[in-house]
């Protein structure tokens, strides 16, 4: 198994979850009033952080390594919802880049965390 006691411990699910938490902080009236689409850019961060958790309490670092690939998957997902915010003037320019950069380096930490996952076969 991994180096980690608990899944809180693991620098990627932190970032997630900070990650998340600005998700949810958005406020716009339109994309406020967007409920699908506010759903499921809310649906696609706490996935992102859920998958993480709960890959890690399978304790099977193949399960693991699975679930990560999962959360990579909604970091996608979510940075990809980021373009569509900001071309409905959801949210700014600022906001955009600063969002997208937290789901680039979610997923970077994610894939490091798969690779080294993958070594400990």
């Amino acid at each position: 198994m991994s180096k980690f006691k608990e899944f809180e411990e693991i620098k990627a699910w932190q970032l997630a979850r900070k990650l998340a938490s600005s998700i949810y902080l958005l406020k716009n009236d339109r994309y406020s009033k967007d409920f699908g689409f506010k759903d499921q850019m809310q649906r696609s961060a706490v996935s992102v952080m859920a998958n993480i958790a709960e890959g890690f309490e399978r304790f099977s670092n193949k399960e693991f390594a699975q679930f990560l690939n999962i959360a990579k998957g909604s970091a996608g997902e979510l940075r990809s919802h980021l373009y569509v915010a900001v071309d409905k003037g959801y949210i700014t320019e600022q906001e955009f880049d600063k969002l997208k950069e937290s789901c680039e380096t979610v997923s970077k930490h994610i894939w490091k965390l798969m690779k080294y996952i993958r070594a400990l076969k």
